[in-house]
């Protein structure tokens, strides 16, 4: 096998992270319209029937999962003057802008193969665009508390994309959330923000470039040898856990807190925003204690309460506000911890296969849990709106449900929910790639490439209250 080695890793300051970041505003405000406001949409207003949107969604998402490992290999593989994840980030602001249109300004009449083409080509986009930015941010903080921070900016960001769709109602006094101006709005959101954030991301931001001897020749066979490493295994498993859960609940949200809670779509909209919102403080507070605590350690700590807050949410009292929103926010503030964390973890167990292999396969890894959140967002929309059509919720604007289909919509919303999230934060009972032994790790990586181990990516960072304190250096 051939070795790769590193150039240096550039210094990035607080201002250098948000560029880098930039891509994650279009990403993050993806994440809330495709699982709150799209599939709703295209039920509710479209005209194509609850249980044939959540097929739709199920079969991009059985399509786009196997599309991952060859983008994740293809960035792996991909050597050029202007550095390997540069170019590919550059490929998917466009692509996402393209498919954003065909999927949000779609019109009544439109046909489930529609829906299937375009979606699937949205997927794509978001792909290359994801697995580039995060594969690159693995790269520019390579030590273990480096990364806690860097993905908690990016986190931060995201959750400012969000929030941003997420007041589109409330600015444009907008009653209905699948109103067509609302959705189309938000179509354009996307449609400038993929781009242009992939663009800053590239320009203001340096790529460490990994030098060889010679080309290494990539099979996708490693996918499976990736998969069957213990590490990979518990990271997964938890990924797909911690995804479908809050997607579950994401994809039923409006039906729940409208007919169940008794809000209005504005009330529903404000309580999702400070829900969404709680992630700015969540992705830096978590970032913190991952510091402090371990990544592994936090991430069961903020699944347990998640789990108990949504047993705490049957029992709450229905209608009131004010009760609601402290309760939102502590919600959102620990659902951050979810992707913040493991896609950190991912970052360490990279550097744990290019010490064993002596090759980088971070691109393939980051494909891995990518598609374990695709297969958890297809499968939210496909179980939650088929569990609909069986328990007799009807989806249209039009008709009023029962009291006994109501209650049957809210065992569909927490129930799975809270088993899925508790057994993702199970999985990280007794993992063991903690800090300490990725220092180690880390150590035998700059001995064998002839680096000095603490390259200061993220020193000025810490300068800045408002983000985690004290970088790790060993002594």
């Amino acid at each position: 096998m051939t070795a790769e080695t590193t150039s240096a890793a550039p210094k990035l300051g607080f201002f250098g992270a948000l560029a880098f970041a930039a891509p994650a505003v279009a990403l993050g405000s993806y994440a809330i319209a495709f699982s709150v406001f799209l599939p709703q949409y295209y039920a509710s207003h479209i005209g194509i029937s609850a249980a044939m949107v959540g097929n739709a969604f199920a079969i991009v998402r059985l399509i786009d999962i196997w599309l991952d490992p060859f983008i994740g290999l293809g960035m792996d593989y991909t050597r050029t003057r202007i550095g390997r994840y540069r170019p590919w980030l550059l490929l998917g602001g466009p692509i996402l802008a393209f498919a954003s249109y065909m999927v949000f300004m779609a019109k009544p009449g439109i046909t489930v193969p529609y829906v299937v083409l375009w979606v699937l080509v949205f997927y794509i986009g978001t792909s290359v665009m994801s697995l580039a930015q995060t594969s690159w941010a693995s790269n520019i903080a390579p030590t273990y508390d480096a990364r806690s921070r860097l993905f908690g900016v990016l986190s931060a960001v995201g959750v400012a994309g969000a929030a941003v769709l997420l007041l589109l109602p409330k600015v444009m006094n907008i009653s209905k959330s699948s109103d067509p101006h609302l959705i189309q709005t938000m179509g354009w959101f996307m449609i400038i923000g993929a781009p242009v954030g992939c663009l800053i991301a590239s320009v203001f931001t340096r790529e460490p470039i990994r030098q060889s001897a010679h080309h290494q020749r990539v099979r996708l066979i490693e996918y499976w040898h990736l998969i069957k490493r213990p590490e990979v295994l518990r990271i997964l498993a938890a990924d797909f856990c911690l995804a479908l859960g809050p997607g579950w609940m994401a994809a039923l949200y409006f039906y729940f807190f409208r007919d169940s809670r008794h809000f209005s779509t504005a009330e529903a909209s404000l309580l999702l925003f400070i829900y969404t919102m709680a992630g700015l403080v969540g992705a830096l507070v978590l970032g913190r204690l991952a510091v402090r605590f371990g990544k592994h350690r936090t991430l069961i700590g903020a699944s347990t309460g998640y789990s108990l807050g949504l047993i705490l949410l049957y029992v709450m009292p229905k209608g009131h506000f004010y009760i609601d929103g402290p309760f939102m926010f502590v919600m959102g503030f620990l659902a951050t911890g979810f992707t913040l964390l493991i896609r950190a973890m991912v970052a360490d167990v990279g550097d744990v296969v290019r010490l064993e292999t002596n090759q980088n396969r971070i691109g393939l890894l980051y494909a891995l849990v990518t598609g374990t959140q695709k297969a958890a967002g297809a499968l939210s929309i496909f179980f939650t709106f088929h569990a609909l059509e069986l328990v007799g919720y009807q989806t249209k604007e039009t008709l009023l449900n029962s009291a006994a289909s109501i209650r049957g919509m809210e065992m569909t919303y927490l129930l799975g929910p809270i088993g899925f999230v508790m057994l993702g934060g199970a999985c990280f009972i007794g993992y063991k790639l903690d800090a300490a032994k990725h220092e180690v790790i880390r150590r035998e990586l700059a001995e064998r490439d002839a680096m000095v181990p603490e390259a200061p990516v993220l020193e000025a960072l810490s300068s800045d209250s408002s983000l985690p304190q004290n970088i790790h250096r060993p002594s």
